[in-house]
């Protein structure tokens, strides 16, 4: 069994760009049993009744496959039906929080404010997972992107941004005792990952952390946006980094340093992507299986032991998941 534990399906009021019927179907194709849906729809998902809306258009014969996480916001009232639905609602797998402008309204900037729903969650014995979107809004000049010059999205969403992100989340965590999982979503550079991995192996108290990678950032770099008529396509947040920073990502994976493989499978229409809205994402999902059943085991070398953790084992363990 796999699973994908982050995917972006834009069912509802942007359903022409995926539903979530096509979305398990690809799954499907590409080997994943399982995956755990993204709460920054156009209309987020923040509530039960937004919940209960989203599980309708699941199909009947695959709701069992399908989880979501609900979005974090600085509203103390939100926050607690949130952690009322993670223990209560099978579907709901975890909370989301957006500590940076992505796609979509969930982003929460200020820093006192993304404090401030970790104290929350401390203030409600919540032990359930905490996955964040790590990229900091006063470490990225919007103003250099430029769409007649697509690498400049990396100039505009550099590296630091995420690595002073993932320090700020970690800070967070230590100082309002917050007893749940820290997720890192998509890591892009060994910086974040040995971060990660000082927390967790911080002495006297390790830190529940995890993090995870995208099929993009293993396989591509940023020379793919180089060309000024197809660059587009592979502008993502966070951005493709350096040949430097794939490898180094390589290595950490290899090394157990990265928990598990999460596609952020975000898929876009052509034309928003090259001609109006320029709009950040990938459809990854179809990356996933020629990743993990070629890539992974004859490329990088990976044995069998090591592809389950990362697509199923520790997924499993991080989510409590009886499956």
């Amino acid at each position: 069994m796999r699973i994908d534990p982050h995917v972006h399906f834009r069912d509802g009021e942007q359903s022409y760009k995926e539903t979530i019927a096509h979305g398990l179907q690809l799954a499907g194709e590409q080997g994943v049993d399982i995956v755990f849906d993204m709460p920054n729809t156009v209309s987020p998902i923040l509530t039960l009744t937004d919940v209960e809306k989203r599980l309708k258009l699941v199909p009947e014969t695959e709701k069992h496959r399908y989880y979501l996480f609900v979005g974090a916001t600085g509203d103390e009232q939100q926050l607690t039906e949130a952690v009322k639905m993670v223990n209560s609602v099978k579907e709901v797998i975890g909370i989301k929080m957006f500590a940076g402008k992505s796609i979509g309204n969930l982003q929460i900037i200020s820093g006192c404010v993304q404090k401030r729903v970790y104290k929350t969650l401390a203030g409600l014995s919540y032990k359930g997972v905490l996955a964040v979107h790590c990229e900091k809004e006063s470490f990225m000049p919007h103003y250099e992107f430029n769409h007649r010059v697509p690498f400049t999205h990396t100039v505009a969403r550099p590296k630091n941004a995420e690595i002073e992100s993932v320090k700020d989340q970690i800070r967070f965590v230590q100082e309002t005792n917050f007893q749940g999982t820290l997720h890192i979503c998509h890591v892009s550079c060994k910086e974040s990952v040995e971060l990660i991995n000082d927390a967790r192996r911080a002495f006297p108290t390790p830190m529940k952390i995890t993090c995870g990678v995208t099929p993009h950032h293993l396989l591509w770099d940023d020379s793919k946006l180089l060309d000024k008529t197809y660059g587009l396509l592979y502008k993502t947040n966070p951005p493709l980094r350096n040949l430097h920073d794939v490898f180094a990502l390589r290595d950490k994976l290899k090394r157990g340093l990265i928990d598990w493989i999460e596609t952020d499978h975000a898929p876009h229409a052509l034309g928003e992507k090259l001609y109006s809205g320029y709009p950040s994402g990938y459809p990854s999902l179809y990356l996933y299986k020629n990743l993990v059943e070629r890539f992974l085991p004859f490329r990088l070398g990976l044995c069998h032991e090591q592809v389950v953790k990362l697509t199923y084992g520790n997924i499993v363990k991080t989510f409590g998941l009886e499956l």
